[in-house]
């Protein structure tokens, strides 16, 4: 079957990318994420490309933008990206499905350095969205949005009870304290107007207010992480988040992670965490688990 020309579809590649490792791209980062590590002066958080994947949204998105959401990220760390180099991104769809009235798209990025040809970094991007409605049918819920602060938190007061998180016993690392205001959401994810950096272009697709893009929460974490094991996380570092609910502008953020236990890898030890974000409120907005090397 002939799938040239057809959207979304397992195997597209959806786009290639080069840049150069500049120190003034990582001290950008390291001022719009107050992450600042002495490593930063030979090489970059391993996040730097964080949002490279959405370069490529003409690709891989399906054509409802109403109210999608970034459901999952996973992220893995082979080699450190060293500062004056220069890198290439890789985008493919690797998987689609149906779950819970969703759509869920999968695109793959991986960032190699362009020099030696190794992988740096890659990440797994979980996109869902609304499944198109018939003709003639409204899209929202008709009170024009998708998502607000409100109706989400009384649908967590009828919603069954998770099970407990974290259960992991062993020590907690020190933990990433974030205030998210509009500068933040444009450095994170501008120039440009969009829906996590205006209010008005949220409206458009079904958010009250700017949504703080999900992969900041994993650079949160990365941070924690990266605080702790230094190279240990640029190689050889492992993370999966689950993005539970939405974090909106001018909000404040704790990233945490815990020590579940520790494993022999080769020469090497893997120290696995469990990790999670939290409002002020307690309201947790992502978890998932983290690894890396000692």
């Amino acid at each position: 079957m002939n799938l040239l020309g057809q959207p979304a579809h397992v195997g597209r590649f959806c786009g290639s990318n080069a840049y150069d490792v500049t120190p003034e791209g990582v001290a950008f980062y390291a001022e719009a994420l107050e992450d600042h590590h002495e490593l930063q002066s030979d090489y970059a958080p391993p996040l730097l490309h964080h949002s490279e994947c959405y370069k490529f949204v003409g690709e891989w998105y399906l054509k409802n933008l109403f109210g999608n959401l970034h459901a999952q990220q996973d992220w893995e760390m082979f080699e450190p990206i060293r500062v004056g180099s220069r890198v290439r991104s890789l985008s493919t769809i690797i998987e689609r499905f149906h779950k819970r009235g969703r759509d869920y798209v999968v695109n793959e990025t991986d960032l190699y350095d362009v020099e030696s040809g190794h992988l740096l970094v890659r990440g797994r991007t979980f996109q869902s969205f609304l499944p198109p409605k018939p003709e003639g049918q409204e899209t929202d819920s008709g009170q024009g949005f998708v998502v607000d602060e409100n109706t989400a938190k009384e649908k967590a007061k009828t919603r069954e009870a998770r099970p407990p998180f974290p259960t992991a016993t062993g020590p907690d690392l020190e933990p990433a304290l974030q205030r998210i205001d509009e500068r933040r959401c444009w450095m994170f994810s501008g120039p440009g107007k969009n829906y996590h950096t205006d209010r008005e272009q949220a409206r458009n697709i079904g958010f009250p207010n700017i949504v703080v893009q999900g992969m900041m929460s994993t650079c949160f974490v990365s941070q924690v992480m990266q605080r702790e094991f230094g190279m240990g996380w640029l190689a050889g570092g492992k993370m999966s988040l689950k993005l539970t609910n939405v974090l909106w502008v001018d909000e404040a953020v704790t990233a945490c992670a815990r020590i579940r236990e520790e494993a022999p890898e080769g020469t090497q030890t893997r120290v696995h965490c469990e990790v999670w974000v939290d409002k002020e409120d307690g309201t947790r907005i992502a978890l998932g688990h983290a690894s890396a090397l000692r």
